[in-house]
C-alpha cells in the first residue's frame, strides 16, 4: 500500500498540534488502512473526516471496524470533521493537547 498523504484539514490540525508541542505520528498504516494522526503517548487516534464519514453507510461501517481494531490495541479514536478544523483549528488542537496530556498521566498512573 502506498503511503497516504494528509488531507488539507488533517495537515492544518497537525501543524497546530506541532505548534503546541504534541508529539504525534501522521498517516499510520494498520491493516491496509491509515489513521490520520496518532498520539502514541496517550493512545489516541485522530481521524479528520469529510462529510462522507457521516453520510455513507459503507464508510460508517468501515470507520466502526477501524475504531474497533484500534480499541483492541488500547487506542481510542476521535473523529473530527473537516468543518470543525476549518472553523476552529486552534481550539480543537488545544483541547486535544490538553486531553492527551491528561490521558497520558492517567495511563502512566500518576
Amino acid at each position: 500500500m502506498d503511503m497516504a498523504k494528509p488531507t488539507k484539514y488533517a495537515f492544518m490540525l497537525m501543524h497546530a498540534l506541532k505548534k503546541l508541542g504534541v508529539c504525534f505520528r501522521a498517516e499510520v498504516e494498520t491493516k491496509n488502512t491509515y489513521t490520520d494522526i496518532v498520539i502514541p503517548s496517550s493512545k489516541i487516534d485522530i481521524e479528520v473526516d469529510g462529510r462522507q464519514h457521516l453520510t455513507d453507510s459503507g464508510q460508517i461501517l468501515h470507520d466502526l471496524e477501524k475504531s474497533h481494531l484500534a480499541h483492541e490495541k488500547g487506542y481510542d479514536t476521535i473523529h473530527i470533521t473537516n468543518h470543525d478544523v476549518y472553523e476552529n483549528v486552534g481550539g480543537v488542537a488545544s483541547a486535544l493537547a490538553e486531553a492527551s496530556a491528561i490521558r497520558e498521566e492517567n495511563l502512566n498512573g500518576r
